[in-house]
């Protein structure tokens, strides 16, 4: 994982656990799939980084995969509607890289048999260096 991977995962759990409103809807947020939570809970998954930038700074997109899994009749549209907002909230200083484009790019929601539910957001965040 490049260090703009890293840094747009450092950033997003930084949001998420900065947020009041979405810590009232979640019992947690989490890096990578806890072993263990109470839902409804999120986590910062996946990032796939490429080549991106301009003619005179480097830079890469990050498409980070943000999840929120809970069981029940309520699907979490509460909280997945808070996530997507925060979403922006994601352009800014990163480590070494500055996020300088955020947005949603894919949603996904399924259940499970188990009475369970996931709801899948795909952000693709464009970073510089420097």
């Amino acid at each position: 994982m490049s260090s703009a991977e890293a840094a747009v995962r450092a950033r997003a759990l930084a949001v998420l656990n900065g947020d009041a409103v979405l810590a009232g809807l979640v019992h947690g947020i989490f890096d990578g799939v806890p072993a263990r939570a109470s839902a409804p809970h999120a986590s910062v998954g996946g990032a796939e980084g490429n080549d991106w930038g301009t003619k005179d700074v480097a830079g890469r997109e990050v498409r980070l995969t943000l999840v929120l899994a809970g069981v029940g009749a309520a699907a979490g549209d509460e909280a997945a509607g808070r996530i997507e907002a925060l979403v922006p909230a994601l352009r800014g200083d990163a480590g070494a890289w500055r996020i300088v484009g955020a947005r949603v790019v894919r949603t996904r929601f399924g259940f499970a048999k188990d009475g369970g539910w996931r709801h899948e957001m795909v952000v693709r965040c464009r970073c510089l260096a420097g």
